[in-house]
């Protein structure tokens, strides 16, 4: 069982792409800033790969992610973003990107994070893009052994200050074997709200909510919820 959200203060979510957490977990996300938790964004990619229109210009496609998916995160009630400005589609678990994952977590020393599945899902392949795994797997390996160790990237506690954390539960998106949901019926407007605000990914898309109910009705049906009931599924893993 996770930990009960009355006593979880922070939370960082870390994720490839804007747009990625919305698509995952902003219903979720909407109950918890409701709820007087603090949320925090970790986005490691501009997405400048995405976007529909051919005549916006690339090197235009970082700053409209960005303002996007600041737009999208005032949606929920979400303002505290950090972009790490890695190009899109070329994302991998390095040791830079672990190290810039572990300052996150130690600035904002969250009880909780979510994190994308490290892992290839066969049966939703859309999900397992290479950078979402790249980014689930610098993430965990942040989270341990990196975070909580004094000795890794001695650095950041020397001359950024920066004291070890241990984060006590990490939820994943679209792990293959889910075994948690929240119900996110009467946040789904504003899960919506923030998906539409990616105006570059999104716009093109007449049948976007259509979709994501769908999406969120089988996850309801997949966990035994009333018909009617939409739901975001993750994998909790306790991290203590």
């Amino acid at each position: 069982m996770p930990i009960a959200d009355n006593e979880i203060e922070r939370i960082l979510v870390v994720t490839a792409h804007p747009d990625d957490l919305d698509f995952g977990a902003s219903g979720t996300i909407a109950q918890w800033v409701t709820a007087g938790i603090e949320v925090s964004y970790c986005i490691a990619t501009n997405g400048d790969q995405g976007g529909e229109d051919p005549d916006v210009p690339r090197e235009e496609m970082p700053k409209i992610r960005q303002r996007e998916q600041r737009a999208a995160g005032a949606a929920v009630g979400v303002t505290n973003i950090e972009f790490l400005n890695y190009r899109d589609g070329w994302l991998e678990p390095t040791i830079e990107l672990r190290k810039k994952i572990v300052r996150e977590i130690r600035k904002v020393r969250p009880q909780r994070m979510v994190i994308q599945s490290p892992e290839r899902n066969w049966d939703r392949l859309f999900s397992s893009h290479p950078d979402h795994m790249a980014a689930g797997e610098a993430a965990i390996q942040a989270v341990y052994p990196d975070a909580r160790n004094a000795f890794a990237f001695e650095d950041l506690l020397k001359e950024e200050g920066l004291q070890p954390w241990t984060v006590d539960e990490v939820w994943v998106m679209s792990a293959a074997n889910p075994n948690h949901h929240v119900d996110i019926t009467d946040t789904f407007d504003q899960k919506m709200a923030a998906l539409h605000s990616h105006v570059s990914q999104t716009a093109h898309n007449p049948n976007l909510e259509n979709m994501v109910r769908e999406w969120g009705a089988r996850n309801a049906a997949s966990v035994g919820l009333p018909e009617g009931r939409l739901a975001e599924i993750f994998r909790v893993v306790v991290t203590k």
